[in-house]
């Protein structure tokens, strides 16, 4: 025999998932920014690759992003009365 407990509830809130959204948004941005730099020729070396937006930038919107990937998954939404 099998109990209704009621309608099923999502582990997250909407609020979670926009964190959630705006996060991976972030994390696509920072690969974004860390594209390209390469060289077409093999005999070239381009120094394009280890200017400030690909190796400061870049890593820290990635970090930034998984930090508010944590946050929306550890996060609880508050009951207002």
């Amino acid at each position: 025999m099998k109990k209704d407990i009621g309608p099923k509830k999502f582990l997250f809130e909407k609020r979670n998932y926009r964190f959630l959204f705006l996060s991976l948004l972030v994390i696509s941005l920072g690969f974004i920014l860390m594209a390209g730099g390469g060289s077409e020729d093999p005999n070239y070396f381009n120094e394009e690759i280890f200017n400030f937006q690909r190796i400061r930038l870049a890593p820290t919107f990635i970090l930034i992003g998984f930090g508010i990937a944590m946050y929306s998954i550890l996060t609880r939404e508050t009951n207002r009365k």
